[in-house]
C-alpha cells in the first residue's frame, strides 16, 4: 500500500501545471500547449489522489482503488465497442471512404492491442514482452496526446462571444451538386446568423457576415456566393454580408478573410464559425494566420462527431510532428535496445 503523503505535497506538481495552464490560456486560448498542460495537470492530480488513498476512510479507499484499476481495464473495452459501433454507423450513413472508416479502425485497433498483450503474456518470450511493452508505451503516448486534445477542445468549445465584434466569418465546406448548401455547412451558417442577430440585439455595432469559400473545379459558383444567398434567404440584410470567394483551404479561408477585415478596419475584432469538431484546430490555424478572434463551433450530427474528431486529431498530431515523431522515435529506439538486450 502507498504511504500516506500530505495533500500539500501530493498535489504540488498538479498545482504547478494548473498555474502554467491558466497563464498559457490567459496569454492565448488557441495554443496546443494549453491542451498538454491541462493533460499534465490531470495526470498529476490523479497521482496525488493515489498518494492520499492510505489516509482515506476504509470504504472510500476501497472505492478509489477499484476506480483506479477498473477504469483503465474496462475503459478501453467500452471505448473499443463504441468506436466500432460508430464506424458501422458512419459506413451506413456516409459510405465506405477511408475517412469514414477511421473510428471503426481505431476500435478494431484497441481490441487487437489487447489481444496482443494477452498473447505475449502467455508466450513466455522476454524479447516479445519488451516489444509489446514498447508498443503499449507508444500507443499510450498517442492516447495521452489525444485525450489532451479532446479535453481542451471540449473546453475551448464552451467559449462565448463577449462584447462587440466587427465580423462574423463563416468558413466554407463544399457544396452539394456544385451549387447547394449541405447540412454541415448550413449548421455553420445558422450559427453565424444567430451570432449576427445577437450582436444586432445588443444595440451596438452591426457586424458584417463574411462568407469564406472559393469555387472548386466541380462547383458551379463560389461557395461564398451560395453561402451568402443562404443567409439572405434566412433574412439577413444583404448589406450585412460580404464575400471572400478565392480560398480553397481552411488556411486560405483565414488568410484571405484576415486581409478583407484588415482592409476594412485595422483594429477589427471577429468571430470565426466552423463545426464544433473543427473549432480548436481552426483556432490554432487562426492564430498562425494572425486572425484577431476566437473560433466558435456549430452543432454536428452525433454519429459524425467521433470520426471527424479523430481526423482532426490526426491532422493536429501531424502539424506538431517534429515533437510527436521525435518522442515516438525515442520510444521505438529504447524498445529496440531493450529487445536486443533481452
Amino acid at each position: 500500500m502507498l504511504a500516506f503523503v500530505p495533500a500539500a505535497f501530493a498535489f504540488a506538481p498538479a498545482a504547478l501545471f494548473f498555474v502554467l495552464f491558466c497563464v498559457s490560456v490567459r496569454t492565448d486560448r488557441r495554443r496546443f500547449r494549453n491542451a498538454v498542460l491541462l493533460g499534465l495537470t490531470s495526470v498529476f492530480a490523479s497521482l496525488g489522489l493515489m498518494f492520499l488513498i492510505p489516509g482515506l476512510p476504509s470504504p472510500l479507499g476501497v472505492i478509489a482503488l477499484m476506480l483506479i484499476f477498473l477504469v483503465p481495464t474496462l475503459g478501453p473495452l467500452a471505448l473499443g465497442c463504441f468506436l466500432i459501433g460508430n464506424g458501422l454507423t458512419m459506413v451506413r450513413k456516409e459510405g465506405r471512404s477511408p475517412a469514414n472508416l477511421l473510428s471503426f479502425a481505431a476500435g478494431v485497433g484497441i481490441f487487437a492491442l489487447i489481444a496482443l498483450v494477452l498473447g505475449a503474456a502467455g508466450w513466455g518470450s522476454q524479447a516479445l514482452n519488451v516489444l509489446v511493452a514498447g508498443l503499449v508505451l507508444l500507443v499510450g503516448y498517442v492516447s495521452f496526446v489525444f485525450l489532451c486534445f479532446l479535453a481542451y477542445a471540449y473546453l475551448y468549445g464552451r467559449i462565448r462571444v463577449r462584447g462587440d465584434v466587427d465580423y462574423v466569418v463563416v468558413l466554407g465546406s463544399g457544396l452539394i451538386g456544385g451549387e447547394r448548401v449541405p447540412p454541415l455547412l448550413a449548421s455553420r451558417l445558422e450559427k453565424g446568423r444567430q451570432i449576427h442577430a445577437a450582436q444586432v440585439a445588443r444595440g451596438g455595432r452591426v457586424p458584417l457576415l463574411l462568407t469564406s469559400g472559393g469555387q472548386g473545379p466541380d462547383e458551379k459558383l463560389p461557395e461564398a456566393r451560395a453561402m451568402a444567398d443562404w443567409l439572405i434567404a434566412q433574412g439577413v440584410p444583404e448589406e450585412d454580408v460580404r464575400l471572400e470567394d478565392r480560398s480553397r483551404t481552411t488556411e486560405e479561408n483565414l488568410v484571405f478573410s484576415r486581409t478583407i477585415m484588415r482592409d476594412g478596419d485595422p483594429d477589427y475584432r471577429c468571430v470565426v464559425v466552423t463545426n464544433n469538431f473543427h473549432a480548436f484546430r481552426a483556432a490554432m490555424m487562426a492564430r498562425k494566420a494572425g486572425v484577431n478572434g476566437q473560433v466558435l463551433g456549430s452543432p454536428t450530427a452525433r454519429y459524425y462527431w467521433p470520426s471527424a474528431t479523430l481526423r482532426e486529431f490526426v491532422a493536429v498530431f501531424w502539424e506538431h510532428r517534429t515533437v510527436n515523431l521525435g518522442i515516438c522515435a525515442g520510444i521505438v529506439a529504447l524498445t529496440a535496445l531493450g529487445a536486443v538486450a533481452a
